[in-house]
């Protein structure tokens, strides 16, 4: 492979706001649920390039072939691989796709085969273009792919209001949020040089174990329940303290530990349906259990498969709730949205100027 911009390249990366920013300038697109993704195409060589480096080509043979079309013979491409379903976007499926064993890889490509989300281009031919702006960059990548079934090109507008009818309208169909990047900005690898709004709820929760932060001596993760039908389950975790706070946490959360009675008592050993790594189904994590009497309020994004998508944020510990109250009802449900609805209204709209 020989190309202007050779692997690995960490991509450009966002800073979250809480707000649509709004002015000139400006350009939106939807924040795509899946793995990010640069794609380095020489002829019939194609690596696929994730955000920490680590290829994912052999996980997605069927998007490799399915670039080879839709791509010219040379070009580095930024974008996002997604599982697209009846229901709209799956992260979790997504994430099966990355299995060691190479039988798997073939039948899980035909099962559910994945696609790939074109946002930005790199290089062209012998041209390294990260240098040019933005609105120049989205008119060669315009010119440059080809859509067939399994690649697109991402929508995009400079309008805030269609920008934020998007955040709105196909939260249901599995999206995150939305990206807004300056139309005169170049590429800058590793940056957080644009900036994304994703959805953001709190809920009450159950505060039924902990994992160890990889120092071994502080909270790592709390891990959180919700009751339903009488029974608690899994949703997920909340983690991103400081190291201050994880030792804090330690000295806290100390009175709760070896609880006479635990619903998850079964665990002992950690292996809880719903409870293995996301990025690694088959790891299995160990979790220290707590007397579930404890009720915490978090921050987070959406619920996919009856779990938190992302990793969620303690706001605070409510001293004022009881465990029982703390119910799946509390979750916002959203109403599931037409994907293809998303790519209808962009064939319409082309709005970036160079």
């Amino acid at each position: 492979m020989d190309l202007p911009v050779m692997p690995p390249v960490k991509p450009m990366l966002a800073k979250s706001v809480p707000e649509l920013p709004r002015g000139t300038g400006l350009a939106y697109e939807p924040k795509w649920d899946g793995f990010r993704c640069i794609v380095f195409r020489d002829g019939d060589e194609v690596e696929l390039g994730s955000r920490n480096d680590k290829p994912l080509t052999r996980y997605f043979p069927e998007v490799v072939e399915l670039l080879k079309e839709a791509l010219p013979p040379r070009c580095v491409v930024d974008g996002e691989i997604v599982l697209v379903t009846p229901d709209g976007l799956s992260f979790d499926t997504l994430q099966l796709r990355l299995h060691p064993a190479a039988s798997r890889v073939r039948k899980l490509s035909v099962e559910t085969p994945a696609s790939f989300v074109a946002f930005d281009v790199l290089a062209c031919g012998d041209q390294d273009v990260t240098g040019l702006p933005l609105g120049k960059r989205r008119t060669m990548l315009e010119e440059i792919v080809t859509e067939v079934p399994g690649v697109y090109l991402t929508p995009s507008t400079t309008d805030p209001e269609v920008a934020q009818d998007w955040f709105t309208r196909f939260e249901g169909a599995g999206f995150d949020g939305v990206m807004v990047k300056a139309v005169d900005g170049v590429y800058e690898p590793d940056k957080r040089v644009m900036w994304k709004v994703k959805h953001e709820r709190t809920a009450d929760c159950v505060v039924a174990g902990y994992r160890w932060h990889k120092d071994g001596e502080t909270v790592g993760s709390l891990v959180l329940g919700l009751y339903q039908d009488g029974e608690l389950r899994n949703v997920g975790v909340a983690s991103s303290f400081t190291a201050a706070r994880r030792r804090e946490l330690v000295e806290e959360l100390k009175p709760l530990l070896d609880p006479a009675d635990h619903p998850w008592a079964a665990w002992a050993t950690y292996a809880g349906p719903g409870m293995n790594s996301r990025w690694n189904p088959e790891k299995q994590l160990q979790v220290v259990l707590l007397d579930p009497s404890r009720v915490a309020e978090v921050r987070y994004e959406h619920v996919q498969g009856g779990r938190f998508r992302h990793t969620a944020r303690l706001v605070r510990f409510r001293q004022d709730k009881d465990p029982e109250q703390c119910t799946f009802e509390q979750l916002e449900e959203v109403p599931p949205a037409e994907l293809d609805a998303m790519f209808l209204e962009a064939e319409r709209r082309r709005t970036i100027e160079p």
